[in-house]
């Protein structure tokens, strides 16, 4: 293949019409990707997405994105900060380089990235392989505007929502966007919405909520949107603050009736309150062990309680062991001790104790124990299914969870918006930087430790190219809507980048043994020259603050900060590529199980980067068998 891609090269491309340069687009996309290109319309992601995305659709785009990163995985694969210590920019053709080389960034922005600019003006003639890259790697990906146009164009910062005031959404109730920041203002408001439409849809008011952090998303379902929820969260210290957060909204709802002299709720079918499960999901456990985390077996209710697990602090770190307890506790008995407290908002609503107790870190914190509620003295008697939504699920989670979904009967829906594909589990590698996997136990499903968070569908895995490796993951993770908004603006915020390329020429000539290693942020780096950015910098890899370099070469090199912006460019081109093969493989894994699932670009690209929400329903036999 790279001899036929060669050979179209020598094409001379400066005396192509138009209908030859077309023609040749075509052959090399056919080449690349076995992509027809279409000018009137081309056979795309997003086409496919719009219309009716069938299994064969499905498994013919995951084959040309495997073909696509394969033949280009050397971008995906680089790091921007060896840009000069391992030459990136003479990887790239002679004549991508004449081509990429001066652009200005606004240009790089609107020839390269944006894949809404129709009419595209070139300062120099494109070598017929970039054109194809970027066509490619356009059409390929999913869409990531929202569908009911109330984005704002590509490279805008804030949603409309958030025009009269930057820090609250006026579509979004009061009492939801205290404590929340405003992307989480904008996540919560969507994918709650949306989790309510699939609840009506489905006949079922109870939600589980994993990874619920501080309940934001939780509290919105329960009192915004009258459901049964419960989250399960990893780090206590976030639950307690869930359960804080929980009763500063009920006492501000109780002081706003009063004083309209509402004795009813401000909302027209709110929900109990929520419960919080302090528990670690482990992604090696079968879905009976996750239901019994929850407090639920198949006889109880679907009113879920809560039990006590292995947790840990972003990624798992240490164990500890809480007592079970349940996160049930009525609204009026919370009225009648908050008179007790008026002057601290902070008293008890979701747990019956609260103690103070050790970490395994040794610092003094508030742990939760509390006493299981029967389940007959919960309120709902419904059979017991769920709703499943994971808002942002850390790496190996989104996954653990699309398996529950498939192989547990009591989860009738499930939403999934994933994030930090860089800390997926992959048979190349099973622990990837950071991450705690356990050991294989009794608590272990069948074939669970052959089991990975990429790629999940057995078609992706037979296709050759398909593997993914560390830093393409993490290339997925990069939100391109921003950096598009820095290249237009020309911000300082770019030569960053370079910054630390340069540094990390130093770094090794100094110390050749020491290969990219972590530089914390350095603060407004962008408004510093390179001679006091290296001067704060240096120490934090155990190096002097003035070791000397050469600043000849160091001028050489700030001197093609373009080169590097424009290298960036093209590994971030892939990004959206990358992310569209791990969630299309998402979506084969579940039909190739029976069940057929959608992808919603549901969050404002541009305000929250992982903006897709993959949703599957149970298919209405699947349902009935558990009423």
């Amino acid at each position: 293949m790279q001899t036929r891609v060669v050979g179209l090269l020598h094409v001379n491309t400066k005396v192509l019409i138009r209908s030859q340069r077309v023609f040749y687009i075509k052959r090399l996309l056919v080449i690349l990707t076995g992509t027809q290109f279409n000018p009137h319309g081309v056979c795309c992601a997003e086409e496919m997405f719009v219309a009716a995305f069938s299994e064969q659709e499905q498994r013919e785009l995951a084959e040309k994105l495997t073909s696509l990163l394969s033949t280009y995985r050397h971008i995906s694969d680089s790091y921007i900060i060896e840009f000069f210590s391992e030459s990136l920019w003479d990887t790239l053709p002679v004549s991508w380089q004449d081509a990429l080389g001066d652009l200005t960034p606004p240009q790089i922005a609107d020839l390269l990235l944006d894949k809404e600019i129709k009419d595209r003006r070139y300062p120099s003639v494109w070598p017929l392989s970039l054109l194809a890259l970027r066509t490619a790697a356009h059409v390929l990906s999913f869409p990531r505007k929202a569908p009911d146009g109330h984005g704002q164009d590509i490279g805008a910062a804030v949603p409309e929502e958030f025009q009269s005031n930057q820090s609250q959404s006026s579509l979004l109730g009061h009492i939801f966007r205290k404590h929340v920041k405003p992307k989480k203002q904008h996540e919560i408001r969507r994918l709650g919405t949306l989790v309510k439409k699939l609840c009506d849809q489905v006949n079922c008011s109870c939600v589980v909520d994993v990874g619920s952090g501080q309940g934001h998303l939780t509290r919105f379902l329960s009192f915004g949107l009258g459901l049964d929820v419960t989250g399960i969260e990893a780090d206590p210290n976030l639950v307690f603050m869930a359960t804080k957060f929980d009763r500063q909204l009920l006492l501000t709802l109780t002081k706003e009736n009063q004083k309209s002299g509402n004795t009813q709720s401000l909302h027209s079918a709110p929900g109990p309150s929520p419960r919080h499960v302090v528990g670690w999901v482990n992604p090696k456990a079968s879905w009976d062990v996750f239901i019994q985390q929850l407090g639920v077996t198949a006889t109880e209710s679907d009113s879920i309680g809560a039990t006590s697990g292995p947790y840990e602090k972003k990624q798992r770190v240490e164990e500890i062991n809480l007592e079970p307890h349940s996160c049930q506790i009525r609204v009026g008995e919370l009225q009648n001790t908050s008179h007790t407290n008026k002057t601290d908002i902070n008293s008890s609503d979701s747990v019956t104790q609260i103690n103070t107790g050790v970490t395994p870190s040794g610092m003094a914190t508030e742990m939760l124990t509390c006493k299981p509620i029967p389940v007959t003295d919960c309120d709902a008697k419904k059979p017991a299914r769920f709703v499943l939504t994971g808002l942002h699920a850390c790496g190996d989670l989104s996954s653990t969870l699309l398996r529950h979904f498939a192989n547990c009967p009591y989860v009738q829906v499930i939403t999934s918006v994933a994030c930090c594909y860089m800390k997926i589990s992959t048979q190349e590698n099973p622990n990837p930087p950071g991450i705690f996997h356990p050991p294989c136990s009794a608590d272990t499903a069948e074939d669970s430790c052959l089991e990975f968070g990429y790629p999940m569908s057995d078609w992706v895995h037979g296709l050759p190219g398909h593997q993914l490796s560390y830093k393409a993951r993490e290339g997925a993770c990069h939100a391109i809507e921003d950096y598009l908004h820095r290249l237009r603006e020309d911000s300082g915020l770019l030569r960053t980048h370079c910054y630390r390329a340069i540094l990390e020429s130093i770094i090794r000539a100094e110390r050749p043994d020491m290969r990219r290693p972590g530089v914390q942020t350095v603060r407004k780096a962008h408004n510093l020259s390179f001679s006091e950015y290296a001067r704060l910098a240096l120490p934090r890899v155990g190096l002097p603050a003035d070791l000397p370099f050469d600043s000849d070469a160091v001028d050489a090199m700030l001197a093609q900060q373009g080169r590097v912006v424009a290298y960036f460019s093209l590994v971030l081109l892939l990004a959206p590529v990358v992310e569209t093969l791990v969630l299309l493989d998402r979506m084969i894994f579940l039909q190739e199980r029976g069940f057929q699932s959608e992808l919603i670009p549901l969050f404002d690209a541009a305000f929250s980067p992982r903006n897709l929400v993959l949703v599957a329903v149970k298919p209405k036999e699947a349902q009935s068998g558990m009423k």
